[in-house]
Parts: C-alpha cells; sequence; structure tokens
C-alpha cells in the first residue's frame, strides 16, 4: 500500500500532463512547479514504486536512459528528437510485419524508434 503524498502526486500529475514520456530529470522539473522542494531521490523512489504497481511503463531507446509514461495508453511508438533529446509519441503502426520477419522466424513484438527534430526544434 502506499500514501499519495504531495511529492507523488505531483510526480504523476507531471507525467499525466506531458503526455509524453519523461526522463527523471525531466520529471523533476516539471514536478517542481507543483512542489518545489522536490528531489531527485523521491522521483526514483517514486518510479520505482509507481513501476512495480503498473501505474507507469518504461520507454527504452537504444543507447539511452529509460525515460516513463502513463501505462495503459495501447500500443504505439516513439520519436526521439536529436536536438533537444526529447521524445515523443507517435500514434499509428505500420502493421503486418511478416513480409520483413526472416523465414522460419516467429515475430512476437516490435518497437520503432524515429529519430530526427521535432517541430520546435526545426522552427
Amino acid at each position: 500500500m502506499y500514501r499519495e503524498t504531495r511529492q507523488r502526486k505531483a510526480i504523476r500529475r507531471a507525467l499525466k500532463d506531458a503526455g509524453h514520456p519523461l526522463s527523471p530529470n525531466e520529471l523533476l522539473e516539471a514536478a517542481r512547479e507543483h512542489v518545489s522542494s522536490l528531489g531527485i531521490a523521491t522521483v526514483y523512489r517514486n518510479l520505482k514504486s509507481l513501476q512495480e504497481e503498473g501505474r507507469i511503463v518504461p520507454v527504452e531507446l537504444p543507447g539511452e536512459p529509460a525515460r516513463y509514461e502513463v501505462a495503459g495508453k495501447g500500443h504505439h511508438h516513439h520519436f526521439h528528437c536529436r536536438q533537444c533529446d526529447k521524445v515523443y509519441e507517435v500514434d499509428g503502426c505500420p502493421g503486418n510485419l511478416g513480409s520483413v520477419t526472416p523465414p522460419g522466424f516467429h515475430l512476437e513484438d516490435h518497437e520503432f524508434v524515429l529519430y530526427g527534430l521535432c517541430d520546435l526544434c526545426v522552427a
């Protein structure tokens, strides 16, 4: 069982309001708008417990530390901006990947990460 502290509430709100995956440091910055005294250790503690409870999921990108997003969003992919380092959700999926799966292999899951510049960095 957990306690819904001000810090935990601020972390959950920041994740929900962001609408895209956040790194622990991005989460700290966003949650500090609601609880200015929040520390990084508290963020990590809450990320661990929220993940154990199934409220959030890690977003793993090759060669990058994990970011986190609210659980239950369904299948989607991500766009990683190479300039500002933010990660955004991408709706949609190319679908049936049987044509690119090697013969005799059994595909169980997939993840696509798109790389480039986000709309803010392009401007």
